[in-house]
């Protein structure tokens, strides 16, 4: 069940600004480096607690309805149900009536009571959702510390960042009690 983003965040959860200042960075011959650590971070804590933070647009592939007729989203949170579409052969899109569907946020778990025959054999069913917390102030000061701690420690260790995985203990503890279960 592939997903697939279709819209990146607007803006990061940590400003340039706010990173120059913990970095006490006072120059900006290295914003665009910082700036890309902060993505990097940010992408980096999604990973790790398969929540995203900022609001994006991601669209999960099926190849067939499950038997229960419960879709579980791989993301969380997901805000809004956006839009789904059945595929043809061809490619073309038939979009599909959510008036039938149930979507609980808090379980991040769609119920489809009316399953529309498939048009093709593999990757016929797209969901399209709204994920994340909402603009960069709603997103949980934990994520924000995490990205922080992240992206010093990266800018400061820039050699070991390339060479190998790195990550302070400090930003692993904070994001461990934030992983989404999957059960």
């Amino acid at each position: 069940m592939p997903v697939i983003l279709i819209s990146e965040p607007e803006e990061e959860p940590l400003s340039l600004v706010d990173a120059k200042l913990f970095l006490r960075v006072e120059h900006d011959a290295e914003d665009a480096l910082i700036t890309n650590l902060i993505r990097a971070a940010r992408r980096h804590v999604e990973t790790q607690t398969g929540r995203r933070l900022v609001t994006q647009i991601w669209r999960l592939v099926l190849d067939a309805w499950p038997l229960d007729g419960v879709i579980a989203l791989p993301i969380a949170p997901v805000a809004v149900l956006e839009g789904a579409r059945l595929r043809a052969v061809d490619g073309s899109a038939s979009e599909l009536d959510l008036s039938g569907w149930t979507f609980d946020a808090a379980s991040a778990r769609v119920h489809v009571a009316h399953r529309p025959r498939l048009l093709r054999a593999f990757a016929g069913i797209e969901v399209d959702v709204t994920a994340g917390y909402g603009g960069a102030e709603d997103v949980p000061p934990v994520f924000v510390q995490a990205i922080r701690l992240l992206v010093g420690h990266w800018y400061e260790h820039r050699a070991e960042a390339v060479t190998r995985a790195s990550m302070p203990l400090a930003a692993a503890a904070l994001m461990a009690p934030e992983r989404a279960l999957r059960i």
